[in-house]
């Protein structure tokens, strides 16, 4: 996927790109297992990247039928790369790219993409490999030269004034009762945005 970049002017008088929104992912139960379960260096690279909680463009090709490609024809150097991240590593675009760390943990006020002023440039380049995996020439795979960005998918403000940073989260209940009703009953992020006990979950994953 690609996209342009235009500016807007926000409430502090300067201008910024326009911030290109997307759908977040809220990772399940089972899929935050998996992303725990993931190496700590390559869980660190994950964040980093934004391929903790990435979304999938539109494709015509089926996840089955990009599975059989990744298994069948990607070579070993590259499958055993994909085998080190929760959701693989070269399959991802940079506009695909989810999340950043900060956002993650609940830090909107830090976000990534915020302290730059800007999204995420891909260099549109990419490189061909021979079959033992050795970089052998570069490509262009936009050779229009249309950007593809990575816009952090936290849905917090990007510019502007920074919101406010969240407050200490208090010890959850210790009697069985009690804490059941706190896990089940919605609570308010520093947006003012309610959540239930599982998306707090996901800010609490790292």
């Amino acid at each position: 996927m690609t996209d342009t970049t235009s500016t807007a002017r926000s409430s502090d008088g300067q201008s910024h790109p326009a911030v290109l929104r997307r759908p977040q992912r809220t990772l399940s139960p089972a899929e935050r297992a998996i992303v725990r379960r993931t190496p700590l260096l390559n869980l660190q690279g994950a964040l980093i990247m934004g391929i903790v909680d990435p979304v999938p463009n539109a494709s015509p090709m089926s996840e089955e039928e990009g599975s059989w490609v990744r298994s069948h024809v990607w070579p070993d150097h590259y499958q055993d790369l994909e085998r080190k991240y929760p959701w693989g590593f070269r399959r991802w675009a940079t506009c695909e790219r989810g999340t950043c760390w900060n956002c993650l943990s609940g830090r909107c006020d830090l976000c990534v993409h915020r302290q730059e002023g800007s999204p995420y440039r891909d260099d549109n380049t990419d490189w061909l490999h021979n079959q033992h995996g050795r970089c052998i020439a570069p490509f262009i795979p936009r050779p229009l030269g249309e950007p593809c960005l990575w816009w952090c998918r936290c849905p917090c403000a990007k510019n502007g004034p920074l919101p406010a940073k969240p407050e200490p989260h208090s010890a959850e209940p210790t009697d069985s009762t009690d804490h059941a009703a706190h896990r089940a009953s919605p609570q308010e992020d520093h947006h003012g945005t309610s959540h239930s006990h599982t998306d707090w979950m996901q800010n609490t994953l790292f």
